[in-house]
C-alpha cells in the first residue's frame, strides 16, 4: 500500500489494517516511521469523521491508570487515603478541586474531563463541579 490521504472507509480500513501489521516497529526505523505516518493519516480521518465522546471523569482515570500500570496505590498520592480511593473510583464521593488539580499536574489528564459533570452514589445524580467543594 502506497500512504496516500485517506479519503473513504476502504482507504481508513486498509490502514488500519497495515497500522496493525506495523504495530510493533520499533521508532526510527522505516516501519517505524511508516506506523507513525499511517497513525497521523487516521487520527486526523477519525477526527474528521467520528465523534468520540470524551470520558466522563472516572473512566478517564481508570483508563490512565490501566494505560500506565498504575494501581489504586499510586494514586493514594493525588486522591488521598485507601479508602478515599476507593470511594472516588466506585463513584461514591466526587473528586474535589485539589484531587482534580493534582491529577492534571501530576499525571496528565486533561483538566476538561476531570471537571466534567459525572454520576455518583447509587441514585447516580449528576455531580456538577461548582457544587463539590475543594
Amino acid at each position: 500500500m502506497q500512504i496516500k490521504p485517506i479519503k473513504t472507509e476502504k482507504d481508513y480500513n486498509a490502514a488500519l489494517k497495515e497500522v496493525e501489521a506495523l504495530f510493533g516497529a520499533a521508532p526510527g526505523t522505516p516501519e517505524g516511521d511508516r506506523l507513525e505516518i499511517l497513525s497521523t493519516l487516521i487520527e486526523s480521518y477519525e477526527d474528521a469523521h467520528y465523534d468520540i465522546p470524551a470520558p466522563d471523569p472516572i473512566e478517564a482515570i481508570n483508563y490512565f491508570m490501566e494505560s500506565r500500570g498504575l494501581s489504586r496505590t499510586d494514586i493514594e498520592q493525588y486522591i488521598g487515603s485507601r479508602a478515599r480511593v476507593s470511594e472516588i473510583l466506585n463513584r461514591k464521593r466526587p473528586l474535589t478541586l485539589l484531587m482534580i488539580q493534582r491529577l492534571h499536574t501530576e499525571l496528565g489528564i486533561p483538566a476538561d474531563v476531570l471537571v466534567k459533570p459525572y454520576k455518583i452514589g447509587s441514585s447516580r445524580k449528576a455531580v456538577h463541579r461548582s457544587s463539590v467543594a475543594a
